[in-house]
């Protein structure tokens, strides 16, 4: 054996002592009934010797057998280069996720774009950055977060017709040019949140309020994102604005028990103007109902009396014809007719007053006064 193992937890043994005390304290001195301590002397040197073991050196150290002391051998050498190797393996070799991307650089300039998938960048020529291209990435605006502190909200924003809006938005974006996104902004998240600000700031301030509060939240939204996108493209920026969340447009808070009574009121008399709207509506559809059936009426009476007096005269006309021809025979008809009109509902009795003159005595007047009498009753 090169070397010798005297039982120790670092190859030695308290027996082995060269003082020949295996108890002594801490700090060299003995203490009574304590268990054997190892010199941190020998502790040293006998991890020395077993590394040079390890490395192919023979044991024994200054003065024993086995070789010169701090001797490596080949295969000492060999796995030092080993472990040179796969260090510089392990710090060349990496590894991109699928929503990554890298970026390589040959002594701090630019060099290419690497997919995902296992990636070769000879350190220390080249050295790569990493990032996530395909998660959304969020900036809020006009949060609670600045109410809570004690300077002024960056959503209170001033309107077109000199109002003040208090308005909540979140700005979704991602990376699409990771080495413009890289080179160009130094901080993303400060530079897209003062972009989207300043943005917003500009479109609110050529509006009025009431629109904001009510219709055209996504109008503004569409117009604050083409902004901030073209703003950055402008930067070189690398980032694409995925959308833009308008979470609240609201009065501040200092008034907005006020404008709510407003509103409330708008509301009350936009609903009556309605009502009264829809009652004349009513009442002017009838009124033109009655008035054309009224019309219609007219209309027909006077087609009436109009076709029955052009009969009438027609009919004189004829008759008139006809009694100019024979005027005896035209008045008999006539009288015969009339009569025969205003007789035709009478009960009536026809008496011939000659027929009382013959032999049978003629025809007593009767008078029925029963019958009379139950006709007044009734």
């Amino acid at each position: 054996m090169p070397y010798k193992n005297n039982g120790g937890p670092w190859g030695g043994g308290g027996g082995d002592d060269k003082k020949g005390s295996g108890d002594r304290g801490p700090w060299g001195g003995n203490r009574p009934g304590a268990p054997p301590v190892p010199d941190i002397d020998r502790i040293v040197r006998k991890g020395q010797e077993q590394l040079r073991v390890l490395m192919g050196g023979r044991g024994g150290g200054v003065g024993r057998p086995g070789g010169p002391s701090g001797e490596i051998g080949r295969a000492g050498w060999a796995l030092i280069g080993l472990a040179i190797v796969g260090g510089w393996l392990f710090m060349s070799l990496y590894t991109v996720k699928p929503e990554e991307r890298s970026v390589e650089f040959i002594f701090g300039e630019y060099h290419a774009t690497r997919d995902p998938g296992l990636n070769f960048a000879p350190w220390p020529v080249i050295t790569y950055e990493k990032a996530a291209v395909t998660r959304e990435n969020t900036v809020n605006i006009g949060r609670d977060d600045d109410r809570r502190s004690n300077r002024a909200p960056e959503g209170l924003m001033l309107t077109g017709d000199e109002n003040i809006v208090d308005i909540d938005f979140q700005v979704v974006w991602n990376i699409v040019d990771l080495p413009r996104f890289l080179f160009n902004l130094r901080e993303p998240d400060l530079t897209i949140k003062s972009v989207s600000e300043s943005a917003m700031r500009e479109v609110i301030g050529r509006s009025e309020l009431k629109p904001i509060l009510n219709r055209d939240r996504a109008s503004v939204s569409q117009e604050v994102g083409a902004l901030i996108q073209s703003t950055l493209d402008s930067y070189n920026a690398g980032v694409r604005i995925v959308r833009l969340n308008f979470d609240k447009a609201d009065p501040p808070s200092e008034v907005i028990d006020a404008f709510r009574d407003v509103q409330a009121a708008a509301q009350d008399r936009d609903r009556t103007e309605k009502e009264a709207e829809t009652y004349a509506n009513q009442k002017l559809a009838g009124a033109r109902g009655e008035s054309a059936q009224l019309l219609q009426e007219a209309e027909a009476y006077r087609a009436q009396v109009v076709n029955e007096a052009e009969g009438e005269a027609s009919r004189f006309k004829a008759i008139y014809t006809e009694y100019s021809r024979a005027k005896d025979v035209t008045r008999k008809r006539l009288y015969l007719e009339t009569m025969e009109r205003v007789l035709a509902g009478v009960n009536k009795v026809v008496v011939d007053q000659n027929a009382g003159n013959g032999a049978a005595g003629g025809v007593v007047p009767y008078l029925p006064l029963p019958e009379l009498r139950r006709a007044e009753v009734n």
